[in-house]
């Protein structure tokens, strides 16, 4: 059974976190202030490494041995998938156009990537080239996705405002996806990822990260 009552907070490396993702026991964290993707031990809570981003990173996942990362980049902030490897380095050549060029958090089920675009309230699922396989409309507004130890895929859900949020399940299998709640979480929660015995979150207003069973 999850529970969100047992919040810990820790304070980011940098302001504005927001994209999370956990590879090779080490939590990976964007920062929109900065513009560089972070990778922390929690362990012992400190910076192992900092890559500077090609732009500013709205989304990580974990796919295999290396990390994919939506950034978004010019005036028009254009969402762009790229790779990134575990010993930080951004590869310039993955560089791949989201589709509709629009597109934040990942989850990761396999190899099989999952894009939540916010503004066209959806959820895609990718072919490998990134053009879409399927799309499942969300059922309320959207502050993280993540699959959990279950294999389910888990959302933090919110209202019109963003808002009175709620971390639960979400179960694309019907034709209109169904959210189930959990708990509450804070408003400033963003992102959301399962380490393999913790979800995370970023409270990005608040400066800091947070986890939970």
């Amino acid at each position: 059974m999850q529970r969100t009552d047992d919040l810990v907070r820790r304070p980011s490396p940098a302001t504005r976190p927001h994209p999370l993702a956990y590879l090779g026991g080490l939590l990976w964290m964007g920062s929109w202030d900065t513009d560089r993707v972070y990778a922390i031990d929690p362990q012992s809570w400190t910076v192992r490494s900092e890559v500077e981003a090609p732009g500013k990173p709205y989304g990580l996942a974990a796919v295999g041995d290396e990390l994919r990362v939506v950034v978004g980049i010019g005036e028009d902030d254009d969402r762009y998938l790229y790779r990134l490897s575990a010993d930080g380095r951004f590869d310039a050549t993955s560089k791949t156009a989201c589709p509709d060029f629009t597109g934040s958090y990942l989850a990761v089920a396999g190899s099989t990537i999952y894009l939540g675009q916010m503004t066209l309230r959806r959820i895609v699922r990718l072919n490998p080239d990134a053009t879409i396989e399927r799309e499942f409309a969300l059922p309320s507004r959207c502050a993280g996705i993540g699959f959990g130890p279950d294999g389910r895929l888990y959302m933090i859900s919110g209202d019109e405002e963003l808002e009175h949020l709620r971390f639960g399940t979400l179960d694309l299998a019907p034709s209109a996806p169904r959210f189930e709640s959990i708990g509450a979480l804070p408003d400033e929660a963003r992102s959301l990822v399962y380490d393999g015995s913790r979800w995370w979150t970023c409270l990005r207003d608040d400066n800091e990260i947070a986890s939970f069973t």
